[in-house]
């Protein structure tokens, strides 16, 4: 921090440290309460120096098995990419040691690798472009892809460059075509976001074609009675995964009961727990979030 200050000194730029976690980002109102200090740090002029606290934050540490608590985050690609969320920021820039977003070139274009110009969609071929971590670092281009990502579907734009060149971000906000930019998407506000992306993700419950049709096409809430089982635990106002039948997670949404009431009414089982055989709502429509196009 020492080293920030000097080098922001000469341009009259007060900073601070901004430490934070997972809890930062799975929490609603401490999610809302850093976007508020963070809004007022630089109201004040001063720069906000973010970085994972890592003395109290485990969670890049542990091992996370398939279908339990997926962390918020776990290198700065996302902690970058969360931060630009949580403040609406118009755009993200994620320098690396090579010039964008690669891919090999053809046979008649001799051999070697070409820059990415422009990415409107992040498709499954592009996916493949980006290889596993870097030697010096936990997430290499594969999480920078996927925080670009997140900044296109928050509405933003993302550029990843190289930034060995000391005139790079110069020539970004020049608009010169430097590394590999990522087009905006659809833009996800407030608490919907947060829902997609920031928070952590405790229970994941599975649901019948009904349920499936009816949140995607016919934009209705979770009862628990379409749900299949309940495959992770949860707590009321926890964030949970919806998939379908064959485990694909195509929304998530906030609980209103837990995984242990659910359990009780999913299914036919909801008419044999009370007289009415209503069931309550697991998730109500204003707090799912589709993931993917229905």
């Amino acid at each position: 921090m020492d080293t920030y200050k000097n080098l922001f000194s000469k341009w009259d730029v007060k900073i601070a440290q901004v430490l934070l976690t997972e809890d930062d980002f799975s929490n609603w109102q401490r999610y809302s309460n850093v976007r508020h200090t963070m809004e007022k740090l630089i109201g004040f002029g001063v720069l906000p120096i973010v970085n994972e606290n890592d003395t109290v934050s485990t969670a890049e540490l542990e091992s996370v098995s398939p279908g339990t608590r997926s962390v918020a985050f776990s290198d700065n690609d996302r902690l970058a990419a969360l931060v630009m969320s949580g403040l609406e920021a118009d755009a993200l820039v994620l320098l690396s040691n090579v010039d964008g977003l690669l891919r090999r070139t053809s046979v008649h274009e001799g051999k070697g690798e070409e820059v990415v110009p422009v990415v409107a969609e992040i498709t499954p071929e592009l996916r493949a472009l980006a290889a596993g971590p870097s030697g010096a670092g936990r997430g290499g281009m594969r999480t920078k892809l996927e925080a670009a990502e997140i900044a296109m579907n928050c509405g933003g734009a993302a550029v990843i460059a190289n930034g060995s060149s000391p005139d790079t971000i110069r020539r970004l906000f020049a608009g010169d075509s430097v590394g590999t930019t990522f087009l905006p998407a659809r833009r996800m506000r407030g608490k919907r976001r947060w829902i997609a992306y920031a928070a952590d993700v405790r229970g994941r419950v599975v649901v019948d074609a009904g349920a499936h049709r009816a949140i995607t096409r016919g934009k209705a809430s979770l009862l628990a009675s379409g749900i299949v089982r309940v495959e992770n635990r949860f707590a009321p106002m926890d964030v949970v995964s919806i998939v379908d039948s064959e485990g694909r997670e195509f929304a998530r949404g906030i609980a209103n009961c837990a995984s242990e009431e659910a359990e009780k009414f999913s299914g036919k089982r909801s008419r044999q727990a009370d007289g009415t055989g209503s069931a309550p709502v697991l998730v109500t429509r204003d707090n799912i979030v589709l993931l993917q196009k229905a």
